[in-house]
């Protein structure tokens, strides 16, 4: 819609000739008036529509689907998860409930896998725990190495969980119990939605909180190695080093919550 352009008359005119402007002044502003207000609520109402649209969970844009990102869950079913393990989701635990994977709390069904393996990716989703709560997504998972399957990204209450308390090697966004996050990290308390990241290419790992990155490092370097050696993974054969493996969601006993998981898979270099 165009606005027609305001009128206004300069103050200090006066006689017959400004008497006879003024209706048509008031005529003037009184018609920018309404269709200026009437411009910008349009463009407000496209506003939010535009944000609800891309706020919608558990879909792809056009352009996340040109550049080759596809949903791990669609929002609907567990289709593309199993039990680790098994050949079928695991019967209790997990369900699927508006738009969310509801990891319930206080029943235990175990942990579970995608059906597929990746190796170099870029890996995003949205979680949010209950207070004092502990979870988290493990990456480059084998079904080989039982006690140690794979690194994780932590998902934890770092205020209320006693295990976030031991150091920040436990703390969300780090790689669980091998290497701390960032100080600086944006984390959003229990009960409101964070976003994370895990970005893998080459032997390049990155973990991302809140749209920032809080922890790098190189799978199978001598600094991992240490990091590894000091943690109770030291007796895990291979553990930190490359494989092409599932992604997992833990079974931590505490209540979680999932949503637009996507990942999109890279070259190595």
């Amino acid at each position: 819609m165009k606005s027609m352009p305001c009128t206004i008359i300069p103050r200090g005119q006066t006689g017959e000739g400004a008497g006879r402007r003024r209706p048509r002044r008031a005529q003037s502003l009184k018609s920018c008036s309404s269709l200026q207000l009437a411009d910008a609520f349009g463009v407000v109402i496209l506003l939010l529509a535009l944000s609800a649209w891309a706020s919608e969970p558990n879909q792809l844009t056009d352009l996340e689907k040109q550049t080759g990102w596809k949903l791990l869950f669609d929002g609907q079913t567990t289709k593309g998860w199993r039990g680790y393990k098994q050949t079928a989701m695991p019967g209790k635990g997990w369900r699927v409930e508006d738009g969310v994977l509801k990891k319930i709390g206080g029943e235990r069904g175990g942990d579970i896998i995608t059906d597929e393996k990746f190796n170099d990716f870029d890996l995003t989703w949205e979680w949010r725990i209950s207070p004092a709560g502990n979870n988290g997504i493990k990456y480059l998972v084998t079904e080989d190495r039982p006690s140690a399957p794979g690194q994780e990204y932590q998902m934890i209450d770092d205020a209320r969980n006693p295990d976030a308390r031991v150091g920040p090697h436990r703390a969300t966004g780090s790689f669980y119990d091998v290497l701390p996050p960032s100080d600086d990290k944006p984390l959003k308390p229990a009960g409101e939605w964070n976003q994370s990241r895990v970005l893998i290419q080459g032997n390049h790992v990155e973990h991302w909180l809140n749209g920032k990155k809080v922890l790098a490092y190189e799978l199978g370097s001598d600094a991992l190695k240490t990091a590894v050696a000091r943690s109770k993974f030291k007796n895990a054969p291979g553990f930190g080093e490359k494989i092409k493996g599932h992604i997992m969601l833990t079974d931590h006993g505490d209540e979680c919550w999932f949503r637009n998981i996507k990942i999109r898979e890279l070259s190595a270099e």
